[in-house]
Order: C-alpha cells, then structure tokens, then sequence
C-alpha cells in the first residue's frame, strides 16, 4: 500500500537563515513543505495547493504577517502557527484574535516548532495518518508499530530508528545520516547504527519477512519488497 500524502505546510518567512532551517526540520518530521520569503504568491498557493497549515512570520516586507493571516483567514481553514521577534503580550492577543492557532517567540528550538506544528494538526483533525509498508504499520501520532497484526514492542531509540526509515522509505540511507537524525552527531560510531538495525530487524522479522535491507557499502532502506 502506498504512503498516506503526509499534512501540506507553506512557510512564508523573509530571513533565510531561519526559512531553510524551517523547511528541513519540518520536512524531516515527514510533511510536505514549501516555502518563500513573502506573501506575494499566498492566495494563489492557498487555492492551488490547499495547505494544512501555513507557519507565517509577523514581520515581513509588503503585507505584513496580520494582513497574511486575515487573507488565509477569509479563504481557508489551515492552521496557522506565527512567528515572531516581539515577545508583547498585545502581539500575541492581536494574532490570536485574529484567527491563528499557535504563537512561537524567536529564537525558538526547531524541535518545539514542529511539535507545536504537529499539536496544530491534531486538534484541526489533519494529523498524518499511519505509514503502513505491506503489513507493516507505523502508527507515526499513537508511537507504535505492529507487523502481522501483532505488536512489536521497541525502545524509544530503536522508535527513533524506525520512524527515521519510515519517513524516508525506499530511500537508501547511510549510517551518518540515521546517527545525526536519532543521535544528533554523525561523528558517532556507526557501530550505534549496525547495533539498533540488528535489534530491531530481529524484532520485526518475528511477525514477518524482511522490510528492513542493507545495500552494501551504502547503507539500509525500508521498502516492501525482498
């Protein structure tokens, strides 16, 4: 069975330097993501791509971040997390009234960000659904896998390990990549990766056949087929 079309988000934020950063963390986290530096192109992408939620910066040049939110206010149901430099209360309560779901103070930790992203979409009922691979499912929101119909039970890490590869399935990965996603250095020993893939195949191969390979001097991929 194909993956479910993960939650659509615009980010619309004039400094680069927190715009990619953004972008990456939140297209890590498994959603579908584009991005720009104004609004010029909003109610455009609004009827055109019918985003899920729109993380949307206060201060930017042209329309501001106020009149953005009135215009995905007046067309579309999107959540809609700000982002702002000004920590005033009367900010905050003028967004809020306006329409928005969530408030975030930069300098924010991208890790919030995509949690209060995802605390977003659940209330509004646009949560991801889970990533089902032949008869593995990965309930990505309720943090369970079963395959086969059972449960496997894992450590967090080995957790951490297998949604890494469910949200880039079919996808060969190396070792650094999967060390600096779950470990957050990709100067670890790789024997921290080899160590977690072999527990956590084994786990999985107890209710089923393989999904979960290793391409020679490449790395592992998560895929259906043998």
């Amino acid at each position: 069975m194909d993956e479910p079309t993960p939650p659509r988000i615009l980010v619309i934020e004039d400094a680069e330097a927190i715009r990619v950063p953004v972008e990456s963390a939140l297209a890590d986290a498994g959603f579908s993501v584009r991005s720009w530096p104004d609004g010029a192109r909003l109610e455009a992408e609004l009827a055109r791509a019918r985003p899920d939620l729109v993380v949307l910066d206060v201060m930017l040049p042209g329309r501001d971040g106020f009149e953005l939110l009135r215009v995905i206010r007046r067309s579309s149901a999107a959540g809609v997390v700000m982002l702002t430099a000004r920590d005033g209360v009367e900010d905050r309560l003028h967004g809020l009234g306006e329409g928005a779901d969530d408030y975030i103070v930069k300098p924010f930790v991208l890790a919030e960000l995509v949690a209060r992203v995802t605390a977003v979409l659940r209330r509004t009922g646009r949560t991801r659904p889970a990533v089902e691979i032949g008869d593995l499912v990965i309930d990505v929101e309720g943090g369970r896998a079963r395959y086969g119909g059972a449960d496997v039970e894992l450590t967090s890490t080995e957790w951490k390990v297998l949604l890494y590869f469910a949200r880039h399935r079919d996808r060969v990965v190396s070792k650094t990549q999967v060390l600096t996603a779950v470990w957050g250095y990709g100067e670890l020993a790789p024997n921290l990766v080899e160590v977690n893939v072999s527990t956590l195949r084994r786990k999985l191969e107890a209710h089923g056949p393989r999904v979960l390979h290793t391409v020679r001097g490449q790395g592992y991929v998560l895929r259906g087929e043998a």
